[in-house]
């Protein structure tokens, strides 16, 4: 399949309050409203940051996903989107898994797959192909004027089982695990022991993390050393 880049990540919520904390803690800049998710029941915020993205995704519909998703468990970690050079390599591979793929599209810049979160377990997987390498439509017109400094470095997954979790997630996106972790082209992913499947912890390292925390301190959010609690999910800042 080639390199696997982690491209974006995604955040369920009950309100886009979310993207206000996000922004207001990470310093990112103007966001991009896809009005392509209304196709999903949903509204979301998608921010620039280096050439990854945040996304901040909120239910219309009580029948929509994401809403369902919500009422078992409430704001949290909703999908991971990673980047692959070969898709009809990672369709043909997850086919052969028998994981299902819940939505497929493929236009002139991009091609994307996403698996069925009960065949992967804890979130939605999204692998997508960008041409060229370089762009990415899901995070709108000129994003690149609108990226923020920073960059995505990982994500922790927990589980009640995170072995068989990371050997899931492994196997639909073509990387051996080493332990615990899937070691991306940019990123780790860490498979962690917990109560329930989720995709619970955002690794974001920014130029000025001590500045990061003193403004999550600021708008009364929960800090605990580099961790903020946004969203359902813990952002550790580096």
């Amino acid at each position: 399949m080639g390199d696997i880049r982690l491209r974006q990540l995604v955040i369920a919520a009950e309100k886009l309050d979310v993207a206000d904390a996000l922004v207001g803690v990470l310093g990112l800049g103007e966001p991009f409203p896809d009005p392509g998710v209304a196709e999903f029941g949903l509204v979301n915020r998608v921010y620039a940051i280096g050439d990854q993205f945040l996304e901040v995704v909120v239910p219309t519909s009580l029948t929509a996903p994401a809403a369902r998703f919500l009422a078992r468990g409430g704001d949290g970690g909703y999908m991971a989107i990673f980047q692959t050079d070969d898709l009809a390599g990672a369709r043909a591979r997850v086919d052969t898994l028998k994981i299902r793929r819940v939505w497929n599209i493929d236009l002139p810049d991009i091609s994307a797959s996403h698996l069925h979160p009960a065949d992967v377990g804890a979130a939605i997987v999204s692998i997508d192909e960008a041409r060229p390498a370089a762009s990415w439509r899901w995070g709108g017109p000129g994003w690149e004027a609108r990226a923020s400094a920073g960059k995505l470095t990982g994500a922790v997954i927990t589980s009640d089982v995170p072995d068989r979790l990371a050997a899931r997630w492994g196997a639909a996106l073509g990387v051996e695990p080493k332990g615990h972790v899937l070691q991306l082209k940019d990123a780790a992913l860490e498979f962690r022991q917990g109560t329930e499947e989720r995709l619970a912890v955002f690794h974001v390292s920014l130029p000025d993390p001590g500045a990061a925390i003193a403004r999550a301190r600021a708008l009364g959010l929960a800090v605990s050393g580099t961790q903020v609690r946004i969203g359902g999910v813990e952002i550790v800042i580096a």
